[in-house]
């Protein structure tokens, strides 16, 4: 939904898509606000609507400032990116350095990560003016035909996943550009654990060589999963063994959610019982996002002038969990029979322990510990589970809502 104001109208224009055809609908209204809501649940919308995390933008401030390449680890959903585009939001980054940021969840190979990689760089620099983006579209032989340009000059990067013919030509050519910038550049690799995944074996020696002789340039290794993040960054057999400052992101505490949360009410003419925040951080574990998603919907559910109260939860709840539902059933039988056993006994558990030990084999009625060890890592490679040094559980929290609903867990 785009909002357009113009004065006292406004039109609002949303379009809905049925049969390929795109229906377009428009709204003109007089003379009425339009109220945003602070919870926001995709992406980074600015310093105003960003929770704290005070003591952690300075510390990646600072070491970025003193040149530290860094791994960033937390789960999933806790904040990584949004803390990542606040630090690059700070004044100080925005007019002294370049700062680049690609998400490399998707990508499954070496041309995959320089395709999306190249493409960040690209876009980052376009605001920048022709001058910059021209020196970097220069830099790219290896792919400079395949860059289109639209009616106004502009450079769009234009190459599907998958189309990089050479993609250590490609890489070395950015890593050059990087390095002759005319300012430092900083490039944060959001999910940089996807890596590990490749079909080749090489490549975390490949890029770590880049990294380590690219000294314009300083960089952020963000990751969710955490046992191969520790892997890559704390075993000394591998590449990037002691190649960075170790950086864990924990949950905000409760008292700075609470206040977060009563300060956006009150900025809007609405207020939140502190009880409310408290029974949602202890409901979702801490988990930002779940917090948030939950919060969202209470604040749309908050007439101006009212209160938010404990007893608007379950109706919240239900609400997101209701409209999910269809996704929900599709992903649990996309899941083999082995691993759909498995996943439902590690979500009855809530946390489970020692998965392919014979207590937890027996009373969920699993084939073998060799049986589950084989579907756990398949639930872990597809974000159906997570695990935190040993334990094991249900990485979405509305998931496992719905699962319970459905009468699917063990009591």
């Amino acid at each position: 939904m785009r909002i357009h104001l113009y004065y006292h109208f406004f039109v609002t224009t949303f379009s809905l898509r049925k049969n390929g055809n795109i229906c377009v609908f428009y709204y003109l209204c007089e003379k009425h606000a339009v109220m945003k809501n602070p919870f926001v649940t995709s992406g980074y919308a600015g310093a105003e609507y960003f929770c704290d995390r005070i003591q952690e933008t300075d510390d990646l401030r600072s070491l970025l400032f003193n040149e530290h390449n860094i791994a960033l680890i937390s789960p999933r959903r806790l904040g990584k990116t949004e803390l990542i585009s606040h630090v690059f939001d700070c004044n100080e980054f925005r007019e002294s350095y370049y700062c680049f940021l690609v998400d490399v969840y998707a990508t499954k190979s070496l041309s995959d990560f320089v395709n999306l990689l190249g493409k960040a760089v690209l876009d980052a620099l376009k605001p920048k003016g022709k001058a910059v983006w021209e020196k970097f579209v220069r830099a790219l032989g290896t792919v400079r035909p395949e860059i289109s340009f639209d009616i106004n000059g502009m450079p769009s990067w234009s190459i599907g996943l998958g189309e990089i013919r050479n993609p250590v030509a490609t890489l070395d050519e950015i890593f050059s550009y990087l390095q002759s910038d005319d300012r430092p550049c900083i490039v944060a690799i959001d999910e940089f654990q996807q890596i590990t995944k490749y079909d080749d074996n090489t490549v975390e020696a490949t890029i770590r060589t880049y990294v380590q002789r690219t000294t314009n340039a300083h960089f952020i290794f963000s990751g969710s999963q955490r046992h191969l993040m520790d892997g890559m960054f704390t075993s000394p057999s591998r590449p990037f063994y002691q190649s960075v400052t170790i950086m864990n992101l924990s949950p905000l505490p409760l008292h700075k959610y609470t206040d977060f949360a009563v300060e956006k009410f009150a900025e809007n003419g609405k207020s939140i019982e502190p009880e409310v925040v408290a029974v949602l951080y202890d409901r979702f574990d801490a988990v930002t996002s779940y917090i948030h998603r939950t919060l969202n919907v209470l604040f749309s559910r908050t007439e101006k002038g009212g209160t938010c109260s404990v007893g608007m939860i379950e109706d919240a709840v239900d609400f997101i969990v209701r409209l999910s539902s269809d996704t929900y059933e599709s992903l649990l039988y996309q899941m083999s029979v082995k691993q759909r056993d498995v996943f439902l006994a590690i979500a009855s558990e809530k946390s489970a322990r020692e998965v392919t030990g014979s207590r937890f084999i027996k009373k969920y009625g699993l084939v073998s510990p060799s049986s589950v060890s084989s579907a756990v890592k398949s639930l872990l490679d597809k974000d159906f589970i997570t695990n935190d040094k040993g334990t094991y559980s249900v990485y979405d929290k509305f998931f496992l809502l719905w699962l319970s609903r459905q009468n699917l867990l063990v009591p």
